[in-house]
């Protein structure tokens, strides 16, 4: 037999370690992230089945890029802006308070001289935001106030990549030598972020209408995948993060009604690519390194995670954090993050910091995002489950949480959006029309796109924190799909459903839901009790007599659904009824009797 490919072999090690360890850590309360550690250091390190880990980190570098488009989505321009004191303020603060910090311990132990000993300090001030996204994400800690200020500072920390590389180049080959100007690196990085910016705006949304025309849902995979890396390679080309890049073409798309749909078709990759991303990080874990090194990295890692986080929570402090917020924000942010890793080396390159320190750095830098779930655990402990609790979780995007989520826009559900909007509920809608979604914004409404009988799109519009859940679909076959869907996956969800005829309202109630109503009976209703007033009856008796056949006609399903569709018939008028005093309906004579088989048609009518 022919031996397999190693690509195949270190890919089912991967799959495997991360089938096992994630459940087991999260059994445990330790955390995926920690499992996929796990899973990375003995594949890697200890068990040496895979050795070439700076290739798999490369690929998988890609589930950062991934994350931070999904964390774009959810974050409208507006909102965006309403946050850039705290990205800006503090993310500042932070950057430069912790790098002068770790700067200096740098310097004082001396691992380097004063220019190497600044890199170094400010490499470890930026902080991972793959491993503190996951973390916020295992906890549903995204969208709190300590969440947000949190991520915040991870922005900031992508942008300070830009001038930490320039100062790579200015310390290490002096100003004079430096063919290109810091400020001509700035123009161009500001000039393609306004690129990117343009060209969601204006050409993101129109090209998503045209594919989604052409209903083939590999060619929307495909688009959503182009944005994303497209995005993140223009940015890598003039010197941002490639994160940078995905995270503002997200933001260019918050508000398309697309959203939905994009999110769904990345998650998938978003999910995979990080899971090896983290197990990456531990088939890199140096242990000869630190074995070597053991007295230093001992006492030096700790120290510069508390220093960190010492300075971020006296920064989040002052920013107007509350003492448990600043303590969540301290505990998640105090490792060192992957930017570290093209900071060291572009200074190694440049002479600033020898191999050995280099090293050291990396190695530090690894071990620190090892300890920081525990950290994050010891955390929630420090602050009591109860104060945990009082944080409220704020609705930061307009869709996914809202009071009703609304599946199929067309005339019925127009209609009923009308009534719950006025109400002063909110409405989160997604239908899978791209003409309809086009017509909609014509009128200011905001809908997204997405396909209704998939979980992913359900679950990426809030399914789980709606109150109700409306199905308002058309075709009766999409409807009982729906419904069949969620019944089985969110069994919890309260139904509400717009039923086609009176079999599919019988079917329906078989299955449980909460509430239905078939389509045209109260337009039908509504019709005769206003011809009535027309032929000369009082409104009042028309009213009543609407009433009474609203009563029968839920009593006739009743017995339908135990007796069969005959049940009931002789409940129907088939002769005019004496409105004053209202009576009980009666047969009328022989010759107006209708037929057996007439009375059946009608008793399983759609009306």
């Amino acid at each position: 037999m022919a031996a397999p490919e190693p690509l195949f072999t270190e890919t089912l090690l991967l799959l495997g370690g991360a089938v096992l360890a994630a459940p087991l850590f999260r059994k445990l309360g330790l955390g995926t992230v920690l499992g996929y550690l796990a899973a990375g250091v003995v594949i890697g390190p200890i068990l040496h089945t895979i050795t070439d880990a700076g290739e798999v980190l490369h690929v998988s570098e890609l589930g950062v890029v991934f994350l931070l488009f999904i964390i774009g989505l959810e974050l409208k321009p507006s909102r965006l802006w309403q946050m850039r004191g705290d990205v800006f303020v503090l993310g500042t603060a932070q950057v430069v308070a912790t790098g002068l910090v770790l700067s200096a311990l740098a310097y004082l132990t001396g691992m380097a001289g004063w220019r190497g000993g600044l890199i170094a300090g400010f490499g470890l001030a930026l902080s991972s935001t793959a491993f503190a996204l996951q973390i916020l994400q295992d906890n549903g800690d995204t969208n709190t106030r300590y969440g947000q200020r949190a991520f915040s500072i991870l922005l900031f920390q992508d942008l300070a990549i830009v001038p930490l590389l320039a100062l790579v180049t200015i310390l290490g080959s002096g100003p004079e030598n430096d063919t290109t100007p810091v400020l001509q690196d700035v123009a161009v990085a500001i000039g393609a972020i306004g690129a990117v910016i343009m060209a969601g705006r204006y050409l993101l949304t129109p090209m998503f209408q045209i594919i989604a025309r052409t209903g083939a849902r590999e060619v929307m995979i495909a688009a959503a995948l182009l944005v994303v890396l497209g995005a993140a390679v223009a940015m890598q080309a003039v010197g941002l993060s490639m994160a940078m890049g995905a995270f503002l073409a997200g933001v260019m798309l918050s508000e398309s009604s697309y959203r939905h749909e994009l999110e769904a078709d990345i998650e998938p990759f978003r999910g995979l690519l990080l899971a090896l991303f983290f197990m990456a990080v531990g088939l890199s874990l140096d242990l000869a390194a630190i074995v070597d090194n053991l007295a230093i990295i001992l006492p030096a890692v700790p120290l510069f995670m508390l220093a960190k986080a010492a300075v971020l929570y006296l920064i989040s402090r002052l920013g107007g954090s509350s003492h448990a917020d600043a303590v969540r924000i301290a505990f998640l942010l105090p490792q060192g993050g992957e930017f570290g890793f093209v900071l060291f080396t572009t200074a190694t390159a440049a002479g600033l910091l020898s191999q050995d320190a280099t090293s050291l750095l990396i190695a530090s830098v690894t071990l620190s995002m090892a300890l920081t779930p525990l950290g994050s655990l010891l955390a929630r402990r420090l602050i009591g489950k109860q104060e945990a609790r009082a944080e409220q979780l704020e609705e930061d995007f307009e869709g996914a949480g809202a009071d009703v989520l609304i599946i199929g826009f067309s005339r019925f559900g127009q209609i009923a959006s009308q009534i719950l909007l006025a109400g002063g509920r909110s409405v989160t809608v997604i239908d899978d029309s791209p003409d309809r979604i086009r017509q909609a914004a014509l009128f200011g409404f905001r809908i997204y796109f997405g396909d209704g009988t998939r979980r992913d799109v359900l679950q990426s519009a809030g399914i789980e924190k709606a109150k109700i859940v409306a199905v308002l679909t058309q075709k009766r076959e999409t409807t009982d799909r729906i419904v069949d869907l969620i019944s089985k996956e969110f069994p919890n969800s309260r139904l509400f459903v717009r039923s086609y005829d009176r079999i599919h309202t019988i079917e329906l109630r078989g299955k449980g839901v909460e509430y239905e109503l078939r389509e045209t009976l109260e337009s039908g209703l509504l019709f005769g009790r206003r011809t009535l007033e027309a032929l000369g009856m009082t409104e009042a008796d028309a009213e009543a007599i609407g009433d009474d056949i609203r009563k029968r006609d839920e009593f006739r399903l009743q017995l339908q659904a135990v007796e069969g569709l005959s049940a009931g018939r002789d409940m129907l008028h088939n002769q005019p009824v004496r409105p004053e005093p209202l009576m009980k309906p009666k047969r009328g004579s022989v010759g107006e009797e209708i037929t057996e088989d007439e009375a059946k048609k009608v008793a399983i009518g759609k009306w």
